[in-house]
């Protein structure tokens, strides 16, 4: 005898018998269910990722990782996002000389995506994402003597990349923040930028070369780096960087700058406190990777220390 999914009594059959079902999962409203179907992770992208991140690089880098893990899992579609099917994503990025901290990165959206559909239904599990180790790596920033024939290179090709590159180590804010200004962000010797990595606006005051720098036509720009967009500095800048001797040297990058303006503050005895709030960190524990730079504050405690 052979019990059926609605508990009667049924003869055993000659033949092999398969019952189907549909997945159904109880909805917090009212209790009524709803069919879980399977999706892929590009439907999934597509569906929400304008949702969950504003235009700008970071969705830009978002797109380009979850497309990457997309790619990995083969446009599978399922309901359930396996503990399994994360191993093997991860797995396969090691296996590409991804770096722990890439892996973080793209692991931190496939997890925001996967919480969203997963709040709206779409998959009904989710596995347990854990944070990879990250190595704490060497912090390139330029000498003062790297940084002036970098600019001038740069100044010969093009003088707005000249002024966005000035601008960029005095305040240390991220490429497209500065693109992305607008006239009206720049007020009282002040710069508030809206398009920041973490959503949160934050406010800096100006350097005197800073401020010198933004003093153009307005004109039709909708804020002073605007004629500018990404591709083009940066290739401005590979370009300025092989004239001068850094063409191999794969740190030195726009994002470089941050790193600079970071590195002058913390060696000119700012409080690392008051140094993650100019640069817009969300954690101390980002700051922090350049608090061995503050080796001064460390003097004081010999003193202590030959009291005896």
């Amino acid at each position: 005898m052979l019990t059926s999914p609605l508990g009667n009594s049924q003869p055993s059959p000659s033949f092999p018998v398969r019952f189907e079902y549909d997945l159904t999962y109880a909805s917090a409203d009212h209790g009524s269910k709803r069919l879980v179907k399977e999706h892929s992770l590009s439907n999934l992208t597509a569906q929400y990722i304008s949702i969950l991140w504003d235009e700008g690089s970071h969705k830009t880098n978002v797109r380009s990782f979850l497309g990457e893990i997309s790619e990995i899992l083969s446009g599978e579609r399922f309901s359930v996002f396996t503990q399994e099917m994360l191993d093997s994503v991860i797995g396969t990025l090691r296996e590409r000389g991804n770096s722990n901290a890439t892996i973080n990165r793209k692991m931190a959206a496939l997890s925001k995506l996967l919480r969203k559909a997963c709040k709206m239904g779409d998959i009904y599990n989710l596995p347990e994402f854990r944070r990879q180790k990250e190595r704490q790596g060497r912090i390139r920033f330029l000498e003062a003597e790297e940084e002036q024939r970098l600019f001038s290179a740069i100044r010969a090709r093009c003088d707005d990349s000249y002024r966005l590159s000035v601008f960029l180590v005095d305040t240390g804010c991220r490429l497209g923040e500065a693109i992305g200004l607008n006239w009206n962000d720049l007020q009282d010797s002040r710069s508030t930028f809206w398009l920041t990595k973490s959503g949160r606006s934050r406010t800096a005051p100006l350097t005197a070369r800073a401020r010198e720098l933004i003093q153009i036509p307005h004109g039709r720009l909708k804020g002073p780096f605007s004629m500018h967009n990404q591709v083009r500095f940066r290739a401005i800048w590979n370009d300025a960087k092989a004239e001068v001797g850094l063409g191999k040297d794969d740190q030195v990058v726009p994002h470089i700058l941050r790193h600079t303006c970071a590195s002058r503050l913390v060696r000119g005895g700012i409080d690392i406190r008051r140094v993650q709030i100019w640069l817009g960190h969300q954690t101390l524990s980002m700051t922090m990777r350049y608090a061995h730079l503050a080796t001064n504050d460390l003097d004081s405690c010999v003193a202590v220390l030959e009291r005896g």
